[in-house]
């Protein structure tokens, strides 16, 4: 006989206590295999598609999109066959729940919702999902027939009470399959506004619906037959487009006094914004910092890497970029200067000195500020760095980086001269010690060999943690980088 069995949503690893529900991937009545994702959430660190170790019918779900769950909240109940031995299919269901999991060797673990060897056993893949999802299916599970089990569900199982909701009209020539989108940003923005993905033809890679192609079919439909939709976009019926509500609220003005604002928004801080946020106000909170910087010429260090991009044959390799050389710069400055490589433990009162560099590097991406981490940074040279910079910024841009991707960071490199920017005073990634921040890169008039000249000129600022050095050590460490950054040949001793 057919049992109902709650999936729970399990420990995503790295300290996460709660996810945001982006997108179902199954409705009520529809048959899952074991191991299929089955709900699409947002944590603060990444994007998870997170599988159901049970193989059944869905009979139940719990959340609606957008809303946010703790970990060891229902996620939805599965109906699955299972035998005689209720005992052991009770035993499962808490170990497959991932409620109690807190530590990556339970991902791999069989534990006793296994494979199913036993008659009485309710099929499960028996992995506990930690961060990414199960393992590698359990060898000779026995099958779950979905068609017994769908037909036993209405005369068996007591399927959860469904909220009825007010279907809108049918859109005619939906395009069916999965929506060309992975920012959970633009997906927001449409369902604020009513917009059926499915109709809008994306502008990025493959057909990747951007934030642009989202904004253009808003602005299309309020200005109504006055501008064009984009390409295979259906214009809803009039009226079908609800405006905002404008909620007044009580807003403080400088003089003290209370006004009433007209329209005033409230924005969530949630998943990695929200993350964010609270990374820096701790940092700001404990870590006593202070900002130096200098201007370098950065003429030789561009003729260097034009001359590398330059090389043709069998030497070529992938192109160098500049963030790649700055970064491998830092490397060789935390190895003269290991007292910036550290972080404070509080409890202790102790200075810890890392042994190995894993360089982050901050990537503005549309889910807010992300900062990946360039693992053992230390033993790559400027090709390898390059390589796994730009793998983790694709990986960022589509929301795909892991736990382990963004943290456990040593040292940052912040390069925020791609905003147009000369200099900065960054506030640092907490529990790092310290970070470098680059501005553009520019014709500036410089002293050069005693006559004035027109020199590629950068302006490089390192906020430090002031419990780990003094300003002597912070300021040795940034001349080492400016004349790394002058005379790039001065990065040979170390090589």
């Amino acid at each position: 006989m057919p049992q109902v069995l709650e999936f729970k949503l399990p420990d995503l690893g790295e300290g996460l206590t709660e996810a945001e529900i982006v997108r179902w991937l199954v409705e009520v009545g529809d048959v899952v295999a074991i191991d299929q994702p089955v709900v699409e959430v947002e944590t603060a660190k990444a994007m998870v598609e997170v599988p159901c170790p049970y193989g059944g019918v869905v009979t139940a779900r719990f959340g609606d999109e957008g809303s946010e769950l703790p970990v060891g909240a229902p996620l939805l109940t599965v109906a699955v066959s299972v035998g005689a031995d209720a005992g052991a299919s009770e035993e499962g269901a808490g170990t497959a729940s991932g409620s109690g999991s807190g530590g990556a060797g339970a991902a791999s673990g069989s534990g006793s919702a296994g494979a199913g060897s036993g008659s009485g056993e309710v099929e499960s893949s028996g992995n506990v999902l930690v961060g990414y999802g199960t393992g590698a299916p359990v060898a000779r599970r026995r099958r779950v027939r979905p068609t017994a089990v769908a037909a036993a569900v209405p005369a068996r199982v007591p399927v959860a009470p469904v909220v009825p909701v007010a279907a809108p009209d049918p859109v005619p020539d939906a395009v069916p399959g999965p929506v060309a989108v992975v920012s959970p940003l633009v997906r927001k923005l449409a369902r604020q506004h009513d917009l059926d993905l499915r109709k809008l033809s994306g502008s990025g890679r493959d057909g990747l619906i951007l934030r642009a192609d989202v904004e253009s079919a808003i602005r299309a439909l309020a200005e109504g037959t006055s501008a064009p939709l984009p390409a295979g976009f259906a214009a809803p019926a009039a009226g079908a487009v609800p405006e905002p509500e404008a909620v007044p609220v009580s807003v403080a003005s400088s003089a003290g006094r209370t006004v009433e604002g007209s329209a005033a928004q409230r924005i969530p801080l949630r998943g990695v914004r929200g993350a964010v946020a609270d990374k820096l106000s701790r940092s700001r909170r404990e870590i006593p910092d202070a900002t130096c910087w200098v201007d370098a010429d950065a003429t030789e260090l561009m003729a260097a890497r034009a001359a590398m991009n330059s090389v043709a044959g069998p030497a070529a390799g992938p192109k160098v970029s500049v963030l790649a050389l700055l970064a491998r710069i830092c490397t060789a400055a935390l190895a003269r200067f290991p007292e910036l490589n550290s972080t404070v433990d509080l409890e202790a009162r102790e200075v810890v000195r890392l042994p190995e560099v894993h360089l982050g590097f901050a990537a503005q991406t549309e889910r807010g500020l992300v900062v990946p981490v360039v693992r053992d940074a230390q033993a790559r040279n400027a090709e390898s760095i390059g390589a796994e910079i730009a793998r983790l910024t694709e990986a960022a841009r589509a929301g795909r980086l892991t736990p382990a991707e963004l943290t456990g960071g040593t040292f940052t490199l912040n390069n925020y001269g791609v905003f147009g920017v000369d200099g900065s005073t960054p506030i640092i990634n907490h529990p790092e010690a310290a970070m470098l921040g680059v501005g553009r890169i520019v014709p500036k008039p410089w002293v050069y060999q005693g006559e004035l000249a027109v020199r590629q000129v950068v302006q490089l600022s390192l906020t430090f943690d002031h419990r780990v050095c003094d300003g002597g050590t912070a300021g040795g460490f940034l001349r080492y980088i400016a004349d790394c950054v002058e005379q790039p040949a001065v990065l040979l001793r170390t090589l």
